[in-house]
């Protein structure tokens, strides 16, 4: 969650019903007015719209499941393939069509109609999820020094002889020091060796090609033969317990 004189809260909000995504709005306005946030609020008709050139840059996602030319169970599926840290709350006209959340991670549910105080509860523990996930940080030691660094903000380790390069979300940070160093500092916080080069962080990992794991940036790294079982399920742990 980005923060400002005022913090941004990013939320899509997805249901092929106008009357209800208009009530959503008003809500979540109202939400942003009590809690001192900023909301940017994005809507759609249908899951296609908002996955029209999708970018993770939202927070928040309140999906309707049951829509005339969507299914929010798989459209939250495609979101997690580009998104896995995006937290998202389903809407819904009975329980039963939120059974299946666990797949994607989903932190809740909200059964139409739903009051304000319904909403609001959910959007507070989205909140708390969105804080400790920001407030996790590791030192790191370069040249200039100590620097803190937020996990969010790593990508991923390669080890290059004597020395690492941290791979950031905006640039790299070379530092001394071996791969086997830093796994016990890193590891509480959903990172994952997948080879003898590289440490990645699980949050970034969008996709899993055979024998490869897909960044959020764009780069491929190779995930040995022997740490792929372990990997998936560690992948598979830290999604399903990310938004706990």
């Amino acid at each position: 969650m980005n923060t400002s004189s005022r913090p941004i809260l990013r939320v899509g909000v997805v249901d092929d019903d106008a009357h209800h995504r208009r009530v959503l709005s008003d809500y979540l306005a109202r939400f942003g007015h009590e809690r001192g946030l900023e909301l940017q609020v994005s809507t759609f008709e249908d899951g296609q719209a908002l996955l029209n050139g999708f970018r993770p840059v939202y927070d928040i996602l309140l999906l309707d499941i049951r829509m005339k030319s969507t299914d929010g169970l798989a459209l939250a599926r495609a979101v997690r393939r580009t998104d896995p840290d995006v937290v998202i709350i389903f809407i819904t006209v009975a329980q039963q069509y939120a059974i299946n959340g666990y797949e994607v991670a989903a932190l809740g549910y909200l059964v139409k109609p739903f009051p304000y105080a319904s909403l609001g509860h959910e959007l507070g523990r989205a909140l708390e999820v969105l804080e400790r996930r920001d407030s996790a940080g590791v030192v790191l030691k370069d040249g200039q020094g100590l620097r803190r660094v937020p996990v969010r903000d790593i990508v991923y380790l390669e080890s290059s002889g004597h020395r690492l390069q941290v791979h950031l979300t905006d640039g790299a940070i070379t530092l001394p020091g071996s791969l086997k160093q830093m796994e016990p500092q890193l590891a509480p916080h959903g990172f994952f060796r997948s080879n003898s080069c590289y440490i990645v962080n699980l949050r970034h990992v969008v996709a899993v090609r055979e024998q490869d794991s897909v960044m959020s940036t764009g780069q491929v790294l190779r995930i040995s033969r022997p740490r792929k079982k372990e990997f998936m399920r560690a992948l598979t742990e830290h999604v399903s317990g990310t938004l706990t």
